[in-house]
C-alpha cells in the first residue's frame, strides 16, 4: 500500500468512516474511531461547527476515499480511472473492477491477510503466486480463470494463520473461489457491481475527473 506520510487512523476520521486499513484490529474495542475525538476530522479545527460540502466537495472525498481503502498514489489511481474510461460499459463500475482485480486485493479477499497492506507485503515478498509463478507486483491484474496460492515455505507464517483464522471462509465473495486446504484461491469471473462491498458512490468519482 503506498506510503502516503498520513497515519492510518486519522485518514478514518478524515472521511468520517472507518476505511478498514488496519484489518480485524477495526473491529476490535482498541480502534481510535470509537474514541470521542474520532467523529470530528483531525486536526486544530477539526471540532469546528462541519461546513456543507459543495458538489465538488462530495466529489473529492469519494475519491479520496476509495483511493485510500485501496491504497494508493493520485497519480495510479488517475491511470486506473483513465482504463475505466477506455473500457466498454459504465465508468465508476470498471474502476471498482479494476481495483479488486489487483493481486493484492485478491490475496486480501481470499482471507490470506488482515488488510491489503499487509496482502501488498505478502507479494512484495515473494510469498503470493500466481498460475505456479511467484509474482512481486502488488498492482498485477488477474484475470479469469487466474489461480493464486501461498508458496509451500509460507504457509506457517503467524500473520498468514492469523489471518485465515480470523477471515473463515464465509466472507470470500462470490467471484472467487477458496481452497483452503491448499493456500489456494481461483479467480472465477470479474466482480460486478452488487457483488462489491465497497461503500462508495463510483459515479461522482467519474464526475470528479470529467470536469
Amino acid at each position: 500500500m503506498a506510503s502516503t506520510g498520513v497515519p492510518v487512523c486519522r485518514q478514518c476520521r478524515r472521511e468520517g468512516t472507518k476505511l478498514y486499513l488496519k484489518g480485524y484490529r477495526c473491529y476490535g474495542k482498541k480502534c481510535p474511531f470509537s474514541r470521542p475525538e474520532a467523529p470530528f476530522p483531525p486536526g486544530q479545527h477539526g471540532r469546528g461547527r462541519p461546513s456543507k460540502l459543495s458538489d465538488y466537495g462530495q466529489q473529492l472525498r469519494e475519491k479520496q476515499k476509495l483511493r485510500r481503502i485501496y491504497g494508493l498514489r493520485e497519480k495510479q489511481f488517475r491511470l486506473y480511472v483513465r482504463e475505466a474510461e477506455r473500457r466498454r460499459g459504465v465508468t465508476g463500475e470498471n474502476l471498482l473492477q479494476l481495483l479488486e482485480m489487483r493481486l493484492d486485493n485478491v490475496v486480501f479477499r481470499l482471507g490470506f491477510a488482515a488488510s491489503r497492506l499487509q496482502a501488498r507485503q505478502f507479494v512484495s515478498h515473494g510469498h503470493i503466486r500466481v498460475n505456479g509463478r511467484k509474482v512481486h507486483i502488488p498492482s498485477y491484474q488477474l484475470r479469469p480463470g487466474d489461480r493464486v496460492d501461498v508458496v509451500e515455505e509460507s504457509r506457517k507464517m503467524q500473520p498468514l494463520q492469523d489471518a485465515m483464522k480470523a477471515a473463515g471462509t464465509g466472507t470470500v465473495p462470490p467471484w472467487l473461489k477458496l481452497d483452503a486446504a491448499a493456500y489456494a484461491g481461483e479467480v472465477l469471473s470479474a466482480p460486478q457491481r452488487d457483488e462489491i462491498n465497497t461503500d462508495v458512490q463510483e459515479a461522482l468519482i467519474v464526475e470528479f475527473y470529467s470536469r
